[in-house]
């Protein structure tokens, strides 16, 4: 029998956005093993509700492009507010500069960029009254790479990257943390629904496919991204901002 998570997170309240499904739910989920109070933030009300009910947590609808959503979702939180904040929100999109048209590019860009950005700027006044709070931002190896494909996508993740920098800049002598995790591939049921549109017959041919581009030889759990999430998030480590982790398999190590 393994041992039970430590419960490093007792007494603080995490506000997880997407945390619905996938990375979220598994962060959500490991958050509230180790003792913290959590809020799921999700424009998915019945995911959002199902992962709630399952960590003993709340649910609060948010659709996290919206900035009147937000503001909405942050004052139904306001009687006891985050202490922790993790920007999970995300969607994806397969193009080049070519292929990406403008609508596409805007979509990622509000849902990835201005969804950190509206989030982090909600939750930041009541870290301030509080003189302490952490705020971690989901990035990826295409922060820091050129993945094929995927132009909108790498250039939100850059964007993710550069906020997390500048945001752990501004308040690093106010007590307000702020890093980021770059994971590579990630079995998540995003990955299941992209090659069963995509590759129909053929999905367990792309799957290994996908998970040989991580010489480690397979893709990310999401509790595998949850266990360094719950790291970052704990007094553990109080000395750590302005960081970028990657999670990713060795997948930088060849480029």
């Amino acid at each position: 029998m393994s041992a039970p998570p430590p419960q490093r997170l007792a007494g603080t309240v995490a506000a997880i956005t997407g945390g619905g499904s996938g990375i979220g739910a598994a962060i959500a989920e490991r958050f509230a093993a180790e003792g913290a109070s959590v809020a799921i933030l999700d424009r998915d009300r019945q995911a959002g509700r199902g992962v709630a009910e399952r960590v003993g947590g709340r649910f609060v609808e948010c659709d996290v492009a919206d900035e009147a959503s937000v503001a909405d979702a942050f004052a139904e939180l306001a009687s006891s507010p985050p202490s922790v904040l993790v920007n999970n929100a995300g969607i994806a999109h397969v193009g080049t500069l070519a292929s990406t048209g403008p609508e596409d590019f805007d979509r990622v860009m509000r849902v990835n960029v201005r969804g950190a950005y509206l989030c982090s700027r909600a939750a930041l006044p009541a870290m301030l009254e509080r003189g302490a709070g952490v705020i971690l931002n989901l990035a990826s190896v295409a922060s820091k790479l050129g993945i094929p494909d995927r132009l909108a996508y790498t250039t939100s993740k850059g964007a993710v990257y550069a906020m997390t920098l500048s945001v752990a800049r501004d308040y690093v002598d106010k007590g307000v943390r702020c890093n980021c995790l770059c994971p590579a591939r990630v079995h998540t049921p995003f990955v299941d629904n992209y090659l069963k549109q995509n590759y129909p017959g053929r999905e367990e041919e792309m799957f290994a496919k996908l998970a040989a581009t991580q010489p480690i030889g397979r893709m990310a759990e999401p509790g595998e991204i949850a266990a360094l999430a719950a790291y970052l998030c704990s007094g553990e480590a109080a000395f750590v901002t302005g960081a970028a982790f990657d999670i990713d398999g060795g997948f930088t190590l060849l480029k």
